[in-house]
């Protein structure tokens, strides 16, 4: 009997991080969406303004679901594009008008702060 009420507890809380983890999925390509053209955020910016616990949580979503988004908005904290897709993230940036110098992004004056 206590093996079952385990089990059922355990379902719960399975079910439970499901739901969460579809919420911060949906968060995630919610803001990455709204990035206007010609701006872009930080990993670290996305997860500060969701309140996340790290920008590798953005990442590890923009991995796996980024396609739906405009993911090439999105750059490291110093710049730089992700090193798999740096060519193709660079054409994306450069066709939404957005100034590299040296394989980075100008974060002063092309980074995005909405309001969170």
């Amino acid at each position: 009997m206590q093996k079952e009420v385990w089990l059922a507890e355990e379902r719960k809380s399975a079910v439970a991080r499901v739901a969460d983890h579809t919420q911060l999925v949906r968060s995630v390509l919610d803001l990455v969406d709204e990035i206007p053209r010609g701006r872009v955020m930080t990993y670290g910016d996305i997860a500060r303004c969701l309140g996340l616990r790290s920008a590798r949580q953005v990442g590890q979503v923009l991995a796996r679901y980024g396609h739906e988004v405009p993911w090439h908005r999105v750059v490291m904290a110093d710049g730089s594009t992700a090193p798999h897709h740096a060519l193709e993230q660079r054409a994306r940036l450069r066709a939404d008008r957005v100034r590299l110098r040296g394989g980075r992004v100008d974060l002063s004056s092309v980074r995005w702060a909405p309001p969170c």
